[in-house]
């Protein structure tokens, strides 16, 4: 057989992704070349890899097989390339993290500021939710994620690098807005907006109310802290989010922290990856960055001076 690297690597996106349209995005290429590729390799390989059932595509027992081997040749070539840069001592090449939503408050920052050191890095950042990023740790996509609840998992390896606060947050015109020690119990008279279960912050914020045998029932559920926020500023309810995502609502007066008893609640993020993976030196390069600049690289970008 004679396929190619790119063959392999096409064939192994269109698998993981269940799409020939994703997997053309994700590579940045047109879905007909994509699907032309995967054609030619079946072709090499003498027997169909996908199988279409309805409007999905489904990999056949061949393809169940070919995969597993893809995935082990695809690792040496990039051991090897990993290989090569650290002993060349070039920080350069690909960086592949999955992030948190919450996180793209500071996580932007804290790559901008690498890639000024090391140009010639080729960041792939991706945001979701928890449980998509759950999927990518387990499946072993990224370099490392980061996260603020890491899975309870021993083969996981979590590194914490920067404090995660998190507040309840009203619009200055609540009447629980400038009273100091609100009890927890008056929180559960408010309407409250909400994460989707399984996010991080709701599962702390959740987890203290049942040690005080509380509970909140979510007055609306919202996909992002971003639509939270303006659902806040608009009056349908409080919430529990990050005060890194909030420096520019308070610095205008649209949000206010209201002071209740039990908050903040300090949290950490972390960089989390399998346990015995070995990162690349572009990866470990980055870690060792954010764990040990960037409580320095955020004070400065948030100090007016």
């Amino acid at each position: 057989m004679h396929f190619t690297l790119q063959q392999l690597k096409l064939f192994e996106s269109v698998y993981r992704n269940g799409s020939y349209t994703l997997a053309a995005k994700e590579l940045h290429l047109t879905q007909p070349a994509v699907s032309i590729q995967v054609k030619r390799f079946e072709a090499q390989v003498d027997l169909p890899l996908f199988e279409v059932v309805g409007k999905k595509i489904f990999p056949t027992t061949a393809g169940k097989a070919v995969y597993g081997a893809c995935i082990e040749v695809l690792g040496g070539v990039e051991n090897l390339k990993q290989s090569v840069e650290a002993l060349k001592g070039e920080v350069k090449g690909p960086l592949t993290l999955s992030v948190v939503t919450t996180a793209k408050y500071f996580m932007p920052h804290l790559l901008g500021h690498f890639l000024q050191a090391h140009p010639d890095v080729e960041p792939h950042l991706h945001f979701t939710n928890r449980a998509r990023i759950v999927e990518r740790l387990m499946n072993n996509e990224d370099d490392f994620v980061v996260m603020g609840q890491v899975p309870d998992d021993k083969n996981l390896e979590s590194r914490p690098f920067l404090e995660n606060i998190l507040g309840v947050v009203a619009p200055p015109n609540h009447p629980l807005a400038g009273k100091k020690k609100v009890p927890l119990e008056a929180l559960v008279k408010e309407r409250f907006i909400e994460r989707e279960e399984g996010s991080g912050t709701r599962l702390v914020f959740d987890g203290l109310l049942e040690k005080q045998g509380l509970k909140v029932e979510p007055y609306m559920v919202l996909g992002s802290s971003e639509a939270i926020k303006q659902g806040v500023m608009a009056g349908l309810g409080l919430a529990v989010l990050s005060l890194h995502s909030l420096r520019l609502e308070q610095a205008a007066g649209k949000l206010v922290v209201i002071n209740v008893e039990g908050f903040p609640l300090k949290r950490r993020w972390y960089a989390v990856h399998q346990k015995g993976k070995r990162l690349s030196l572009v990866a470990q390069t980055f870690l060792d960055c954010i764990l040990t600049e960037s409580h320095e690289l955020l004070d400065m970008r948030e100090d007016p001076a």
